[in-house]
């Protein structure tokens, strides 16, 4: 009973000091111009913060739909890119061909990178789309600045990916428009260096050149700019090993594309087939 007693003294308190502040501020607000002035201003503060953080929290859930926005509006530019790209390879090969839309065999999803590491020789890659978006494993990862990685397991909505910063990895890869083509693998060491081998000593190139993606695998496209050439060293006697330093900065690395071949089935399948034959 007196706990009861003593909450309720406490409420008719709580309720009557709240009354008396309103009331005084009302005969503030009505006693004078600077009053009026300093209670609006108190009220004008506020509600801006109060608007403030509302406006903070909205945006924070509408952060993934712009996310989601831009991954696809990049995925769209690096189509166009590659189909240009394809294009001025075909009319070279031809001048007296006329252009045509081309498709390059390749099934595109665009992603967002949930985690990246960079700091051993297994690096490894996580992204926001997964099975029931199409993803497949042993899809290529890429962006208009080069190779990221390679799809190794897939989920539901999520996917794991090898990244081009891990030792076990290479890229087929190819000297300017029409050279020799070798692996590329990371040099384990930066986050923009690389190391272009088995490149044929009658093979003469100049440091600067760009090295593309060759197209000699079902995992990416042909075309795709990696880096710039530099300086090379003879191995063994018979082929030289060039550093390259990549186009690709992991160290920002945000959204990319997942390129899934829509002939990896086929070529799997002929693989197979010439294996048993033999």
């Amino acid at each position: 009973m007196a706990k009861e007693r003593r909450l309720l003294t406490f409420s008719i308190s709580a309720v009557t000091f709240i009354l008396l502040e309103v009331a005084a501020l009302a005969m503030l607000n009505r006693s004078g111009d600077l009053q009026h002035m300093w209670i609006a201003r108190t009220g004008y503060r506020f509600r801006t913060a109060a608007w403030s953080s509302s406006e903070t929290v909205r945006n924070y859930f509408m952060l993934h739909g712009a996310n989601e926005e831009l991954a696809a509006e990049n995925m769209v530019l690096n189509e166009e890119l590659l189909r240009l790209r394809h294009q001025l390879r075909v009319n070279k090969a031809d001048s007296a061909s006329v252009p045509v839309p081309v498709s390059n065999g390749f099934r595109n999803i665009p992603a967002m990178v949930c985690k990246i590491s960079r700091n051993s020789q297994h690096n490894y890659i996580i992204l926001d789309k997964g099975s029931e978006d199409g993803v497949v494993p042993q899809s290529g990862i890429v962006t208009a600045n080069g190779v990221v990685g390679i799809i190794d397991a897939v989920d539901r909505h999520f996917s794991y990916g090898i990244s081009f910063m891990n030792t076990n990895m290479s890229v087929s890869a190819r000297i300017g428009g029409e050279g020799a083509v070798g692996p590329l693998s990371w040099d384990g060491a930066g986050s923009r260096g690389a190391v272009l081998k088995q490149i044929p000593l009658q093979y003469h190139y100049s440091p600067g050149d760009t090295i593309w993606t060759s197209g000699h695998s079902q995992l990416y496209p042909a075309d795709i700019p990696l880096g710039i050439a530099g300086d090379s060293k003879v191995v063994n006697g018979s082929v030289n090993e060039i550093s390259v330093q990549l186009f690709e900065d992991f160290r920002s690395l945000r959204y990319v594309t997942i390129v899934c071949s829509e002939y990896a089935e086929e070529i799997d399948y002929l693989e197979n087939l010439e294996e048993n034959h033999e």
